[in-house]
């Protein structure tokens, strides 16, 4: 059992052009990095992977940023249309607009920044990624579409690791498509037996140990 001793609060993230975004903030003792989590397609903040894998990367020292990244009017105007989660353009600016305002946060000024993107969330990170290259020290992508993040994807600096289950195969592909576009150090990781949502008995316990030890080896300590 993970021990989670952080404090996690809920934040309002300005991101630009007036949009407020509600957050979910933990910062541990002693940090050495903070990592900015951005949700697939129909997720929120509070989804219970995310959650999971930001309390293990907590136990390895990092703060961490769970944010929704959709306002309330957007997400019920999405649920019917689903015109928002797949607009990787929109969900990377208002990433990148998070990645400022962590620059500005008092208790996270001056850390390292790593961004952890699951399904669409993989491709809006890469993005972001490439938009604040010197902010970005890192990304994790979980079951990923970094493919989704098109022609932003040679211009990423930052070390990332593509994770994916053994079962998800079209998923493979398309992380194997983007590593060839990829001029950054990259790495891909198979988790063996799990599917698209690493449900199965291991996998999301693997997934937060591949998480945890990436960032930890690729963002520097904190001032």
């Amino acid at each position: 059992m993970l021990q989670d001793v952080s404090g996690e609060r809920t934040v309002r993230v300005g991101v630009g052009e007036g949009v407020i975004l509600e957050g979910s903030l933990a910062v541990p003792p002693h940090p050495r990095g903070v990592v900015l989590f951005a949700h697939g397609s129909g997720s929120s903040r509070h989804s219970p992977r995310n959650r999971y894998v930001a309390e293990s990367l907590r136990d390895g020292a990092m703060a961490t940023l769970l944010v929704d990244l959709l306002t309330v009017e957007e997400e019920q105007v999405d649920l019917v249309t689903r015109q928002h989660r797949f607009d990787i353009g929109l969900l990377a600016g208002r990433l990148a607009g998070a990645i400022d305002w962590l620059a500005n946060e008092r208790s996270t000024r001056g850390l390292s920044v790593g961004l952890f993107g699951a399904s669409t969330g993989g491709g809006a990170a890469l993005v972001a990624a490439a938009d604040r290259p010197t902010r970005v020290g890192a990304v994790v992508s979980r079951g990923g579409r970094p493919d989704l993040a098109g022609a932003a994807l040679p211009r990423v600096r930052a070390p990332t690791l593509l994770i994916v289950g053994e079962r998800d195969e079209p998923v493979i592909q398309l992380n194997r498509e983007a590593m060839a576009q990829m001029h950054a150090p990259v790495r891909l990781e198979i988790v063996t037996g799990a599917t698209h949502l690493f449900e199965e008995a291991g996998a999301l316990e693997e997934v937060s140990r591949l998480a945890r030890d990436w960032f930890v080896l690729h963002l520097p300590a904190g001032d």
